[in-house]
């Protein structure tokens, strides 16, 4: 593993209205799950070389002392920038003894992966949620592995997280789905999109968070193109028509697809809307004052 210096690692939340949480935490800078359509990759975070995944140095020191310093408490989030379960991982165990030094200091945590590798954190996420918030969101986009295998080459299986948020949810931690982004023309599908959520309600996720789309800024598009050029023969010119140097890159069946969306969370009892899943998981009236 590569090391690279930090002076925080804990900080303010840039988006705060992600799920309710206050502050974010990378311990990794890159990712090698190799996805194509990754917003990290965009030009504007200066992260040169994604897919060569670095550590900070000192991290667990720099976390404990942040943590020290925080006047108010609140839920950290991971997993934006860098999954936090990058394969390093499974042997430098830095995310481990992170939500150790969390839960020593009592904040609560919200993680983002793709990574099974999660499950071998039960037990601390356990006793970090007897006192705290705690969250654990799968990103998947597709209920077929083949497709997965494309769109995320380095990651496991979409079948494999399913399996991983059923043992969460059965260790009783709050988890659900992260369903973005979904691509048009290549995962944009009403069956797909059934599918998904129906998945996601046997393993026992309490939500599943979607978005018909994605985004595409400098620096991102031109690889997610490459991508498309290598895997999906024709696609690329079909974006550049439609989508030019737009932000947002909806399905063009958006609408329709998230009013089925919509429908089947609602028939099946999962939380689908930000505002409901973030008071769900802070449990009280205390935490949803701390950290809303």
């Amino acid at each position: 593993m590569e090391y690279i210096k930090a002076k925080t690692i804990i900080n303010r939340a840039k988006n705060n209205w992600w799920f309710g949480t206050v502050y974010s935490m990378n311990i990794y800078r890159g990712c090698n799950f190799g996805c194509i359509y990754c917003d990290s990759r965009s030009d504007c975070y200066q992260v040169d070389d994604f897919g060569r995944v670095r550590a900070k140095e000192d991290a667990l020191r720099i976390i404990r002392d942040d943590l020290r310093r925080k006047d108010q408490k609140g839920v950290i989030h991971t997993g934006a920038m860098s999954d936090p379960y990058t394969p390093g991982e499974k042997s430098l165990n830095l995310m481990r003894h992170s939500l150790e030094l969390i839960n020593a200091y009592r904040f609560g945590v919200a993680i983002a992966t793709k990574n099974t590798l999660v499950t071998r954190d039960i037990d601390i996420l356990q006793d970090i949620s007897k006192r705290a918030p705690v969250m654990v969101s799968f990103t998947i986009t597709t209920a077929d592995d083949s497709l997965a295998e494309k769109l995320e080459p380095g990651a496991p299986s979409s079948s494999q997280r399913f399996e991983a948020l059923e043992e969460l949810s059965e260790a009783g931690i709050f988890c659900g789905v992260i369903m973005m982004p979904i691509l048009p023309f290549i995962n944009d599908t009403e069956e797909n999109v059934l599918a998904l959520v129906r998945l996601a309600h046997e393993a026992g996720a309490k939500y599943v968070y979607g978005y018909m789309g994605l985004t595409l800024r400098n620096g991102q598009r031109e690889f997610f193109y490459d991508q498309l050029e290598k895997d999906f023969p024709g696609l690329k010119e079909k974006y550049e028509s439609l989508y030019g140097l737009k932000y947002q890159a909806k399905s063009p069946d958006s609408r329709r697809l998230y009013r089925v969306f919509r429908k089947e969370c609602e028939r099946l009892g999962l939380l689908h809307k930000m505002d409901d899943i973030a008071a769900a998981y802070q449990k009280d009236g205390f935490w949803a004052e701390q950290f809303m």
